[in-house]
């Protein structure tokens, strides 16, 4: 199956090394370059905005899905080729579930571990059967 969307759970924060900033640049352009849109959490600032930054820069689509209560301290991207804002974080994985036919993660803090295992069990559960991948640096 030829992969249409990929979801990319990651950090709002640039990391302790600036080696993840630019692996998330990397999977950005990679996605872009392969035609390969990029559903992400929405924000303009740390991994978040490294990978949207990635793809946007080689003319890639990029949907952000941002709850409504995290467009101020997220900082929104408006720059993207869709803002999806929705009122919950559960209602945030549920949509970038819906928007995507694969699943990556990258580094990030208690929300993406939140999100890929979430999406881990759902495929436990038979919910979805979505590739899944999960990247260490």
């Amino acid at each position: 199956m030829k992969l249409k969307s990929i979801v990319v759970f990651c950090g709002a924060s640039e990391g302790y090394d600036n080696t993840y900033r630019e692996v998330a640049y990397e999977l950005g352009s990679y996605l872009a370059t392969n035609k390969i849109r990029l559903v992400y959490g929405g924000a303009k600032v740390g991994l978040m905005g490294a990978l949207a930054d990635g793809a946007l820069q080689n003319g890639g689509e990029v949907i952000g899905v941002i709850p409504n209560f995290l467009e101020t301290s997220e900082i929104a991207n408006k720059n993207i080729t869709e803002l999806v804002r929705v009122e919950t974080m559960h209602d945030r994985k549920i949509k970038m579930h819906e928007l995507s036919d694969g699943i990556i993660t990258l580094p990030g803090g208690w929300g993406t571990m939140d999100e890929m295992f979430e999406m881990l069990t759902w495929a436990q559960l038979g919910l979805h059967k979505k590739t899944s991948w999960a990247f260490k640096y």
